[in-house]
């Protein structure tokens, strides 16, 4: 069981060595990432619904 426990001393360890971002660059940083992936968002809808809808038309077109 010194295994899993050394493992998790480590990754504390190691967590207590990273210098984290302050709020002023963080809080930028999640609104472009938010914004990011709400425009991937509704950029890939309207590529799925657009792809759906001529589907739905070659569909028709050759009769299934």
């Amino acid at each position: 069981m010194a295994g899993p426990v050394k493992y998790m001393k480590e990754v504390v360890k190691e967590g207590k060595r990273i210098r984290w971002p302050k709020r002023d660059q963080l809080i930028p940083a999640i609104v472009v990432v938010i914004a990011i992936a709400a425009f991937a968002a509704i950029f890939l809808s309207l590529e799925d619904l657009t792809a759906g809808t001529l589907i739905e038309q070659l569909k028709k077109a050759f009769g299934k």
